[in-house]
């Protein structure tokens, strides 16, 4: 159901996750239309600077042969990682969306983006109640720092074009399912995003009661396309 919402001024932040070289580098871990949500992350990120809304910076490292990974993590013949692994070039943050001036770059292990310690207490201390929520894979990294947020307490705004996945259809379910449980917050595009870090008032989707979205293969794509 769509709502109209305004953001309260300073109490918005900004995360984009794991916007890194390997999702166009790697064929193993393509994202589709990535070029795409990369374009839509800058355009957020341009919206944010203006509006002097702070912006954070994941990326998933995994170190070569560290201590404390998660059970059953794929490695490779040689122990490191099957995936992100730190020592990759790729692991590296596209340049078109990557920091600038004094924007952190948290470096996590793990899918949520509270896995980086210093998340939740740099939100705090700035009284950060909205987190504008893009980057990638839509039902893994997203998804569990969008849920690690709602777990925190924190409103989640999440910007449906500025995320993707390996394919459409798993971003678009991965979009649905996260809009099932989006408690608290809301849902909207880059447009919509930019005008609320503006401080317009937009018309944006809010979950209503529990499990309000049901959906089947022959349907899901229009339903994604009325969020």
């Amino acid at each position: 159901m769509k709502q109209p919402l305004s953001l309260p001024r300073g109490k918005a932040a900004a995360i984009f996750i794991d916007l890194q070289e390997e999702h166009r580098g790697d064929p193993r871990y393509l994202v589709e239309n990535y070029m795409s949500v990369l374009a839509n992350a800058r355009r957020l990120q341009q919206a944010a600077r203006a509006a002097g809304v702070p912006i954070y910076h994941c990326a998933y490292k995994v170190e070569r042969g560290a201590d404390g990974l998660r059970p059953f993590h794929p490695v490779l013949a040689d122990g490191t990682s099957a995936f992100s692994d730190g020592n990759d070039p790729l692991t590296e943050i596209c340049a078109e969306v990557g920091p600038e001036r004094d924007e952190p770059l948290l470096i996590k292990s793990q899918a949520s983006a509270f896995g980086a310690a210093a998340l939740e207490p740099s939100l705090r201390a700035g009284g950060t109640e909205w987190l504008i929520v893009a980057g990638v894979w839509t039902e893994a990294c997203v998804d569990a720092t969008v849920k690690g947020a709602i777990d925190r307490g924190f409103r989640v705004l999440l910007v449906k074009d500025a995320c993707g996945s390996g394919t459409d259809a798993m971003h678009r379910t991965a979009i649905l399912n996260l809009a099932n449980r989006l408690y608290g917050g809301a849902l909207t595009d880059t447009d919509g995003a930019c005008r609320l870090m503006s401080g317009a008032t937009v018309d944006v989707w809010r979950v209503q009661g529990a499990v309000p979205l049901r959906f089947g293969f022959d349907d899901a794509a229009a339903l994604y396309d009325t969020l």
